[in-house]
């Protein structure tokens, strides 16, 4: 019985061997890119965490800069978040934060370099947004009308579109064509809430146009539909 066994152990340990032998490399391989790969992502997901804690920081330090309004500080500080940690979102939250410090001071070239910035450079398309609809304000109010119309074309979000909608019907207003300008109002104000404070606004600008939409189905659309 013992022979039996031993000669068994021997049969499978010979085939153990033929079919390391056969398969043995690849096996080696895979499990080297498995675990390379796993090693890959947890330095990855190391890496990041640590951009955005130093991020946090130097945001931390720009806060404290734009209350000391102290200009050049503050370019030195946004140009060292933007140059270190381009892709976080704090850097995206510092470049809208720069631009309404600087459009305080006056700075309104400064201003829209941040916020070009944000547009070109954000993942996020949330803060493209707000950056491209900042943008609009700062051309608008210097009468630039086509490049704040620029800044309110292509795609937005969907939370963003009854925005950028009253927005262009700001421009177009000013710009002297106000049948489109009703146009953009009507829009923004299908797309807004019937209990949002905004959307009394844009009534009142229809309104001041000589638009009565008091009776109209108050349902906002839904976009694309």
């Amino acid at each position: 019985m013992a022979n039996e066994l031993d000669l068994e152990e021997q049969e499978q340990i010979d085939q153990i061997k033929h079919f390391w032998k056969q398969y043995g490399n690849a096996i080696t391989w895979v499990l080297i890119v498995v675990l390379g790969a796993f090693a890959g992502w947890n330095f990855y997901q190391y890496w990041q965490r640590s951009q955005a804690s130093q991020a946090a920081v130097l945001f931390d330090e720009l806060e404290k800069t734009v209350q000391a309004a102290d200009p050049n500080r503050i370019d030195r500080v946004f140009a060292d978040m933007k140059e270190r940690f381009p892709s976080t979102a704090y850097a995206q939250q510092a470049g809208l934060l720069v631009a309404k410090q600087y459009v305080s001071l006056g700075q309104l070239d400064q201003a829209k370099a941040a916020l070009s910035w944000v547009a070109d450079k954000s993942a996020d398309s949330g803060y493209q947004a707000v950056a491209k609809l900042r943008l609009s304000a700062i051309f608008l109010e210097g009468k630039k009308f086509d490049e704040a119309l620029q800044q309110l074309s292509g795609v937005f979000p969907a939370s963003f579109e009854a925005l950028v909608a009253d927005r262009k019907g700001d421009v177009l207003l000013i710009k002297g064509d106000k049948t489109q300008a009703i146009a953009e109002y009507e829009k923004a104000y299908r797309l807004l809430d019937a209990r949002s404070d905004y959307r009394r606004l844009v009534e009142v600008k229809l309104n001041a146009q000589g638009v009565d939409v008091s009776g109209r189905d108050t349902t906002p659309t839904v976009a694309g539909k």
